[in-house]
């Protein structure tokens, strides 16, 4: 029975800055399972793996955030449930099938230089300062990447932080949020709708420029208008929250361990043991999925319609799964593949090209910032949506 589960207070700020302290206690009730206000919390390693898999019994799960706001006749609701991670089967791959040559192993390797080149320039503007709130600086990072990759200026991007930041809080399922949710997707569709305007009113294309790519595969009728700017939204929300969040969180875990730090200074390929490291230790994103009909997984039945939040950020944690988990060691053995980009159709488009920027970025950012250290309140994003340090004040 669902009432028999453990409560865990995923929506409070003292579980964002410590869920260890609540999913000890969890877990001695339920291994894998737990109640939230709106739902239910799968914290267990091997069931995330196998829920991310079944796409039959369980839906991406924003139909239900697209209700919770009473949101259901705006332009966000067919967003929300239109856009490629909410579609299932057929039509998910063909929208997959329009970007995926953008995001293979090979395309991340092609980037790293961009990537290289987008860390030095930020970093010659920051590393002047002396100390800075390091999320502030790891904001700019992955966004100012893809919008390389989509081949459209970086002057975008101070107007759009703050609507790309408000998508992803809309997942903290907070209803006072609504009106500034809505405000947030008026402004990315007005400026996705400017950019492809403008792109085909100068008529020139280029191979391999993603946006480009994206108005062939509208031209020949892969993509219809809507799913066009749809398809951009995602890419550039997808290009924002994720691996800056994560990239706090390395700081975050490595200012406490100033030997890992150093060392990824010289040696890049320990800094790709970190990012897996991290990826499995404190991952950050909990994306969500909804009941399409009732089911039973492991002894326990799932009703219709329940919201079912994915916790990678805990199931990384999960004990059954990994030895001594809150321990960080980027060269343990790595006998349990970790879940931070999920699983099943819906795996992380963009996971090798969020690899490649987290690798190159901890290998330079070690480089030239020197002995970080905290210089004021470290506080905490949500832990529905995309959690991570909200603020990392350093000096260095």
């Amino acid at each position: 029975m669902s009432n028999e589960l453990p409560l865990l207070p995923v929506e409070s700020a003292e579980f964002w800055a410590d869920p260890e302290h609540f999913l000890a206690t969890a877990r001695l009730q339920h291994p894998w399972l737990a109640r939230f206000a709106n739902g239910y919390v799968v914290h267990g390693c091997q069931a995330n793996k196998d829920l991310f898999e079944d796409d039959e019994n369980l839906s991406m799960g924003l139909g239900g955030i697209v209700e919770f706001y009473g949101a259901q006749d705006t332009l966000w609701a067919r967003f929300m449930e239109e856009m490629i991670l909410s579609k299932r089967g057929n039509e998910h791959q063909r929208l997959r099938a329009s970007v995926a040559s953008a995001f293979t192993p090979r395309q991340a390797r092609i980037l790293r230089p961009l990537i290289r080149r987008v860390v030095a320039e930020l970093l010659d503007e920051w590393v002047p300062k002396g100390s800075f709130d390091f999320t502030e600086f790891a904001s700019w990072f992955p966004v100012s990447v893809m919008c390389g990759l989509l081949g459209i200026s970086t002057t975008v991007i101070p107007s759009l932080r703050w609507a790309l930041e408000m998508q992803v809080t809309s997942l903290t399922l907070d209803r006072t949020l609504r009106p500034q949710i809505m405000e947030a997707f008026e402004l990315k569709w007005n400026i996705a709708d400017t950019l492809i305007r403008e792109r085909e009113a100068d008529g020139t294309r280029q191979g391999g420029v993603l946006l480009d790519d994206l108005l062939a595969a509208r031209d020949s009728g892969q993509l219809n208008d809507t799913e066009l700017r749809f398809m951009l939204l995602v890419l550039l929300i997808a290009g924002y929250d994720t691996s800056k969040n994560l990239l706090g969180m390395m700081m975050h875990l490595l200012i406490d361990r100033p030997e890992m730090y150093e060392r990824c200074a010289s040696d890049k390929v320990y800094c790709g043991l970190v990012v897996e490291e991290t990826l499995r230790h404190s991952t950050i994103a909990t994306p969500f999925r909804q009941v399409v009909e009732a089911f039973e997984y492991k002894g326990f039945r799932f009703e219709k319609g329940a919201l079912v939040a994915m916790a990678t950020p805990l199931a990384g944690r999960d004990p059954a799964a990994y030895a001594d988990p809150l321990a960080f060691r980027p060269e343990r053995e790595r006998t349990t593949r970790h879940v931070a980009f999920g699983r099943g159709p819906h795996i992380c488009l963009g996971q090798f090209l969020a690899r490649s920027q987290l690798e190159e970025g901890l290998h330079l950012i070690a480089g030239r910032i020197r002995h970080p250290r905290r210089n004021g309140a470290v506080t905490w994003r949500p832990m529905l949506g995309a959690w991570g340090p909200r603020t990392l004040p350093i000096n260095f």
